[in-house]
């Protein structure tokens, strides 16, 4: 497009891909410029203030408090060489045009860049929501000028931030550790994770069971012969299922009313119903319609790509950010789920090419959001452009990233447009009854679609893993009241409860947007945040909070329960709101909050506590250290109440010791106060706070200071001591060691069970040719030797008892040839939702374990190869497969034969000369290995800096 004759424009965008795309749309008469996202922001730290303000008392924060809530903006470092590249080209053009994003932060941006650059040519803001010719032409012919209001509603936010983030955060570093950060966002995104694993280690499992019947019908029509039906009643009473048992106790919610069947009951059931009549009691038939999705607002773009393509929200923005600065999709950064006219029409010409005029509806279709404050004025997340490419006709100018978010972007809009899945739902009363005259009622349900709709372009995941897929059909044979069925298989079936599945990104962004908290733009850097401060860590997709989140959190509930109270974090982006809207006045709702002198602004609740200044500085001598760092887990079967206390170097247990037992001194440099409160023992790292049963706490006292002493050994004396080792407890007694066996547990070992296992190897006798013969225990199992033989025993307790010609006998036999038959597995848990490998658990030497083939993770104490899920199965197997897979050992080196000894006195001289040789040998391989690996390594690359923004 050219501009007036004459007339130079410098446009200035906010990223250089953005730049390139968009100067191929002007014409000669244009110059375009990136900013590289903000150029000012209150300073991060004392050198970044100004000599002319070091001595003010307010420099810390930044922030003017007692002057307006003045801001002290300042260019960071890295933006100083482009601002004076900017102010250069300013003062070569006739006019400026500010075409940044078109959200809050762009408009802050565009303000910040005037209050920079001083122009003095005329300036003008130019918006759009997609970088597409025609859109950036319009722009440039309909400027407007700076929304002071979005500016303030920015600059509010920042500020309010600052305050939050500079007055909190220093509690948690008298109270808890150095270097912590609170934030109006992060701090109630942690509580919402705290919470969840909170309700998992409070929860008990049930066990219940139910009856899967296999029926048939004896002529059946086009419908299948043979369906699944469970049992749903007894005697009238419904059948207890999960949802009937309390979450924190594991038993039957009182009032309820069900009949909780066991595996005796249930199996005993089974068998009075084998051979019995059943006949149908009742048939429902209802119509199944489903509406298509909304288009896709920031927040849903979000958790569906988590869902579909296992992107982080980070990953997904960024893939997101390319694809919209080259033109690609609409703006990312929205809560609206609005389409233009424009939009629309492109949806429906494409849907009848595509779909054919029977999948367009006679009306297009409008949608309302339900979040909060939504901008209904911008778009919701679509293709670019008047006539929307096609995922195949971009697919090579595309990387593999941008492409599956592509695609998924363009088929939630295209279904968005379609008509409706339309079919029928089936509900089915089936009843038998059994020898002893109960009356047993199973149900059945069916779902056949006969137009699928929106569903040929795009079917929603969900958060839960198994539940099933919209387009999925279960198909009944044709049933009618009073038919008779037969029991082709009837198999009782247990089940356990579960405890609330962790979040992951995709739904704690979900979880966010109910309750009205935070904004597009600020969704996928929480996310982070809560992260990069150590608050919370990931497993596979699952985000587990730390012990150091518990601390942090449990501060915050006790003495600052209002600064993360949902209500009052959603309220606060109510105003923010109001500000953007100019219905209310921010230095009003600024004053309000920090100071407490409401004028009907601001939360009255921190007004009436005289704002956030005085919280956090009036009480702060109450905050007892000790009691906030100390999280309850339990107490023990001896009274001992067990906590987790996050010390300095990193969480540990500690629990009091019994009553007279004299308590051992702190380590050195622990830093903790009360070093001799009672036993301690380190937390294994990635260990989840659920995970800390009492069986895992005891086996992680055993293995720390709380090594239990069996006895001593009668024939040396030496005290025999029980230990957790890296694989698994064993028994010591001075040079001696010696694995516990598969069919032992630490808690029932006995000293007569220590001392035969220091009986290992055992020496079984001495063969007719002088060789001796021992039983012990490896790594496949129990076995006899003799020189270089080995075979194996059958059970654990012959190597104590097998006899020298027993042993001789099995030494004889010839070696099985191969490698024994692999057991079968355990179980096979389905397809692993991240790697869509085959799951599968398998019994190994150190107990059962899940394996995708390549990674292994054996399973916890509290764990079962029954109970065991699918999601804990993936997320255990992420967490070794982010380690990577164990070093190899080298080959030991091979040894020169041994040189007859011509004395026996010459054997010390030997050793030692040995032990000297073998030691420069460590020395000399160590130094070649430390050198190679300098030269291999690379120079790491400095990061590179991130622009300023709000932190939240």
């Amino acid at each position: 497009m050219p501009s007036n004759a004459g007339t130079t424009r410098l446009v200035i965008v906010e990223s250089p891909a953005k730049a390139k795309t968009i100067s191929g749309y002007l014409g000669p008469g244009y110059v375009v410029e990136a900013s590289f996202g903000h150029v000012r922001d209150l300073p991060r730290n004392a050198a970044d203030v100004p000599a002319k303000y070091k001595g003010e008392a307010w420099a810390r924060l930044g922030v003017d408090v007692d002057n307006g809530f003045q801001a002290l903006y300042v260019v960071s470092a890295d933006r100083r060489q482009q601002i004076n590249k900017l102010v250069k080209l300013a003062k070569e053009v006739d006019e400026i045009f500010l075409a940044t994003d078109e959200d809050r932060e762009g408009e802050a941006i565009a303000w910040h860049l005037v209050e920079t650059l001083k122009p003095k040519v005329p300036v003008k803001r130019m918006v759009f929501h997609e970088i597409t010719k025609p859109a950036i032409q319009a722009a440039v012919a309909n400027p407007r000028e700076i929304d002071r209001d979005l500016v303030d509603a920015q600059e509010a936010r920042r500020i309010l931030d600052r305050l939050y983030g500079y007055e909190v955060s220093p509690v948690l570093w008298k109270k808890v550790m150095p270097k912590l950060s609170a934030g109006r966002v992060q701090s109630v995104a942690t509580r919402i994770v705290v919470e969840r694993e909170r309700q998992r280690m409070a929860f008990r499992t049930a066990e219940y069971w139910d009856i899967l019947a296999t029926l048939a019908v004896a002529n059946a029509g086009e419908g299948p012969r043979a369906f699944n039906a469970t049992l749903i009643a007894l005697g009238g009473d419904r059948i207890a299922t999960g949802k009937d048992f309390e979450p924190t106790t594991g038993k039957v919610r009182p009032g309820a009313g069900v009949v909780h069947l066991d595996e005796s009951g249930a199996r005993g059931l089974a068998a009075r119903l084998e051979g019995r009549p059943f006949t149908v009691t009742r048939v429902e038939e209802k119509p199944y319609r489903r509406r298509p999705y909304a288009p896709f607002i920031t927040s849903t773009l979000q958790q569906e790509a988590a869902r579909k393509l296992r992107l982080s929200s980070q990953q997904t923005m960024r893939t997101a950010q390319r694809l919209y600065e080259n033109g690609y999709i609409t703006y990312m950064r929205t809560d609206s789920v609005n389409l233009s006219e424009t939009a629309i029409s492109a949806a429906r010409r494409q849907i009848v090419e595509l779909y054919g005029e029977r999948s367009v509806p006679p009306e297009p279709r409008r949608y309302t959001g339900k979040v909060k404050n939504a901008q209904e004025a911008h778009e919701a997340i679509r293709p670019a452009g008047d006539n929307f490419r096609t995922p195949g006709e971009v697919a090579k100018e595309l990387s593999a990233e941008e492409f599956k978010l592509y695609e998924l972007i363009w088929r939630r809009t295209i279904a968005s447009q379609m008509t409706d899945a339309v079919g029928s739902s089936v509900s089915v009363r089936i009843r038998a009854v059994s020898t002893a005259q109960e009356e047993a009622d199973f149900g059945a349900t069916g779902k056949t679609i006969t137009d699928p709709g929106f569903l040929r372009a795009y079917v929603e995941s969900s958060d839960d893993e198994n539940a099933e897929a919209e387009d999925a059909e279960r198909r009944l044979p044709t049933l009618v009241k009073d038919q008779p069925l037969t029991a082709d298989e009837l198999a009782a079936q247990g089940h356990h409860t579960q405890p609330p599945s962790r979040y992951t990104e995709a739904s704690l962004v979900k979880a966010l947007e109910e309750l009205g908290i935070g904004r597009p733009s600020t969704y996928a850097s929480i996310m982070q945040t809560i992260q990069d401060r150590g608050y919370v860590t990931k497993r596979g997709q699952a985000m587990i909070p730390t012990f150091l989140a518990f601390a942090v959190i449990g501060l915050m509930e006790r003495h600052y329960p209002r600064l993360i109270d949902y209500d009052f974090t959603a309220t606060m982006e109510n105003e923010l709101d109001e500000i953007a809207g100019g219905d209310h006045a921010a230095v009003d709702f600024l004053t309000a909050f920090y100071f407490g002198s409401s004028n009907g602004a601001g939360d009255q609740d921190i007004a009436r506590s005289g704002g956030l200044k005085k919280l956090v500085t009036e009480n702060l001598n109450e905050i007892d250290a000790r009691s906030v760092n100390s999280i309850p887990l339990f107490t023990d079967d001896d009274g001992r109440e067990v906590v987790v206390r996050v010390g300095r170097y990193g969480p540990y247990l500690q629990r009091e010791l019994p009553e007279g037992a004299q308590p051992a001194p702190a380590a050195t440099g622990d830093g903790e106060e009360g070093g001799t409160q009672g036993d301690r023992a380190p937390i294994p790292e990635g260990l989840a706070p659920d995970e800390l049963t009492p069986e895992k706490v005891h086996e992680l006292f055993l293995g720390g200071s709380g090594e239990r002493k069996l006895g001593d050994d009668p024939a040396t004396g030496e005290p025999i001591v029980l230990k957790a080792g890296r694989f698994g407890p064993y028994v010591s007694s001075g040079e001696r060691k010696s694995s516990l066996l598969r069919s032992q547990t630490p808690d029932t070992l006995t000293l007569e069970q220590a001392l035969k296992l220091l009986s290992l190897p055992r020496l079984v006798g001495v063969a007719p040719d002088g060789v001796e013969v021992f039983a012990n225990n490896g790594r496949y199992g129990p076995y006899v030797k003799q020189g270089e033989e080995f075979r194996s025993l059958e059970s654990e307790e012959q190597m104590f008892t097998v006899s020298l010609d027993e042993a001789l006998a099995l030494l004889a036999a010839p070696k099985a040839r191969g490698r024994r038959a692999a057991a079968p597995p355990l179980r096979e848990m389905g397809v692993d939702p991240l790697t869509e490998k085959p799951l599968v658990i398998k019994d190994g030497r150190f107990g059962p374990y899940v394996t995708d083939g390549e990674f292994n993770a054996s399973l916890r104490r509290a764990q079962t190869p029954e109970a065991l899920t699918i999601e804990e199965a993936s997320e255990m197997l992420a967490e070794k497969r982010a380690k990577g897979p164990a070093p190899k050992k080298k080959a030991a080196a091979k040894k020169a034969p041994a040189k007859k000894a011509p004395a026996k006195k010459a054997t010390a001289t030997k050793k030692t000369a040995a032990a000297s040789k073998s030691t420069a040998a460590k020395k000399t391989t160590t130094a070649k290995a430390t050198t190679a690996a300098a030269k291999k390594t690379p120079a790491k690359k400095a990061a590179p800096r991130k622009a300023a923004t709000g932190t939240e």
